[in-house]
């Protein structure tokens, strides 16, 4: 095979990155395992407890309990699951702020369970009195974002908790990718902050591991029985996870990865990221732009359509929010120098689209 992979050097858009060097060696070292089966592959459930255990650290819970799964949408589907299988009620709904990650429209498909789906306020974050008005006794679950795809916003965690147990249903928290910046800031967002009982973060976003390494946490383990199966061939005797086969890298590389970076390595990569989208942020003001505050490291902006188009035709991997903007997520492999040549392609285009043409008469 002669194809190589994609380089990173004009990415603005994906919420994963280049994995942190010894991430990458672990996940090599690992690609035969399967932590799906920790009764012959006892290594790398070994690994895995370890990976749980340090996400729990991140996430601001003592003694956590989950799994590595394939990544934030696999983490959300189970979450949802959890709720409806522990619902009184055969018609259960999940509440969520439209801002909530589409993966939640896939569990809601899959899992039979109804999805109400609530504004946002001007602040783009989960509008507290629509979520109140939204829940019911049947309600299973309230789902909150912290960070969200769109515009990196965080929504009121504590308040949700206190809404979710008012109904007695669960409370998810999707920081599959806030989950390793928001430690840096004073957010309230995790276990520690708020009455949480499952979480979706993941390693192969800003934590720098190798794709695929999400991760599902829960507060307590028994949540987790809630998706317990037998597996009658295999020395375990139950398995909790969506997938069978797992991969052993992204475990391995998980914990090479936050064993690397946490926290100091972390730290020091928000500070660059959020510095660097705050940098973009101006750049674009000061050429006209309405742009929303970035307050996490991810940039949305009006930028016209002929512009976005002509920026992605010079190679540059931007994409756009549901009503539009430009959007920019300042990754660990976005430098200052990439962002500096996205604004030099923009400011070309503006002047060539500013030149008058010409007529033949």
């Amino acid at each position: 095979m002669q194809i190589e992979p994609q380089a990173f050097d004009r990415v603005l858009s994906s919420m994963c990155t280049e994995p942190h060097p010894v991430a990458r060696e672990a996940a090599e070292r690992f690609l035969a395992t399967n932590p799906g089966d920790p009764g012959t592959y006892p290594t790398v459930s070994a690994l895995e407890d370890d990976a749980i255990a340090l996400l729990g650290e991140i996430a601001g819970l003592e003694d956590p309990a989950g799994y590595i799964a394939s990544g934030g949408t696999e983490a959300n589907i189970q979450a949802v699951r959890i709720a409806r299988n522990r619902a009184e009620t055969r018609t259960p709904n999940v509440v969520m702020p439209e801002s909530a990650h589409f993966s939640f429209q896939k569990a809601a498909d899959v899992l039979g369970v109804e999805l109400r789906i609530v504004p946002t306020d001007e602040q783009y974050r989960a509008d507290l009195e629509a979520v109140r008005a939204s829940v019911d006794s049947e309600t299973a679950l309230v789902i909150g974002v912290a960070g969200t795809t769109e515009y990196g916003r965080v929504d009121p965690i504590p308040e949700l908790g206190e809404i979710a147990r008012s109904v007695d249903a669960m409370c998810h928290v999707d920081a599959a990718w806030g989950g390793f910046v928001l430690p840096f800031t004073d957010h309230e967002w995790h276990f520690g902050h708020a009455a949480v009982d499952t979480m979706a973060i993941d390693p192969h976003k800003m934590g720098q591991a190798a794709v695929p390494a999400g991760g599902l946490l829960a507060r307590s383990a028994d949540l987790l029985d809630e998706l317990a199966v037998d597996t009658p061939y295999l020395e375990s005797t139950s398995q909790a996870t969506l997938t069978g086969t797992r991969s052993g890298a992204g475990v391995a590389s998980a914990v090479a990865a936050m064993e690397e970076l946490w926290p100091d390595g972390y730290r020091r990569q928000y500070v660059r990221s959020q510095n660097n989208a705050e940098w973009l942020a101006d750049a674009l003001e000061k050429r006209g732009y309405e742009v929303a505050d970035p307050t996490l490291p991810l940039v949305a902006a009006d930028v016209p359509r002929s512009t976005f188009d002509a920026l992605r035709a010079k190679g540059w991997r931007i994409s756009r929010t549901a009503t539009g903007e430009l959007r920019v997520v300042c990754m660990p492999h976005v430098t200052r120098e990439m962002l500096a040549s996205f604004i030099g392609d923009l400011d070309r285009l503006e002047v060539r689209a500013s030149v008058p043409v010409m007529s033949d008469d």
